[in-house]
């Protein structure tokens, strides 16, 4: 019975070797998702400020380091599916979709800013709370119309968010991102309902 200690030395090199990248490619990621939530979040207050041209600057700044992010991640789809690189991508399509919310245009495919379905549509379901930020601005500005166009653009969201009935463990938590949003569209109906109603009394009274 040979009991001579074992030689482990290639399997240490092929092991570490694969552990040190694996760790290189999470540590890239961590560094980068920091800097995309608040690069995302200072374009979408730029976007409030009505910046359109600096939050399209922030928006491409935080693409470039998803991408610089997922390229050593493409042989890691452990981390890649991991919380932390999903939330920041969340955080960047929130910010491209209020964008296109806000600004009235058509929203763009989760193809086309290169985010996969889930981080999407939970980023879809947090700008409806920047939707509601644009509505109230208009219904304190007394610019009614507005704040109803911008409210049927939040319902038309909460529609496709609550017809799309998968597994929650499929879509990480996305039906409680989408009970908030119903949350914030109730409050945002009452809301824009009493405008409306003094609205009417106002003119009323006006014509009298």
């Amino acid at each position: 019975m040979d009991l001579s200690r074992p030689d482990l030395t290639a399997v240490e090199a092929e092991v570490r070797a694969d552990l040190d990248e694996k760790n290189a490619a999470r540590e890239l990621a961590l560094k980068n998702c920091r800097i995309i939530i608040r690069t995302s979040a200072n374009a979408i207050r730029a976007l409030h400020r009505d910046e359109r041209d600096r939050a399209e600057g922030l928006l491409a700044e935080a693409r470039a380091l998803i991408t610089e992010a997922e390229e050593p991640l493409a042989d890691h789809q452990d981390i890649y599916n991991a919380g932390f690189f999903y939330d920041a991508v969340k955080e960047y399509a929130e910010g491209v979709l209020t964008a296109a919310l806000l600004a009235g245009e058509s929203l763009p495919l989760p193809s086309e800013i290169g985010v996969h379905s889930v981080p999407y549509l939970k980023g879809l379901g947090e700008a409806v709370g920047e939707q509601r930020r644009r509505m109230l601005d208009f219904l304190r500005a007394g610019r009614i119309e507005e704040a109803e166009a911008t409210f049927v653009a939040m319902d038309a969201v909460l529609d496709l968010l609550t017809s799309l009935d998968y597994p929650d463990g499929m879509t990480a938590g996305l039906r409680r991102t989408t009970d908030v949003a119903r949350s914030l569209i109730e409050r945002s109906r009452s809301d824009l309902t009493t405008a409306v109603v003094q609205e009417r009394l106002r003119s009323e009274l006006g014509g009298d």
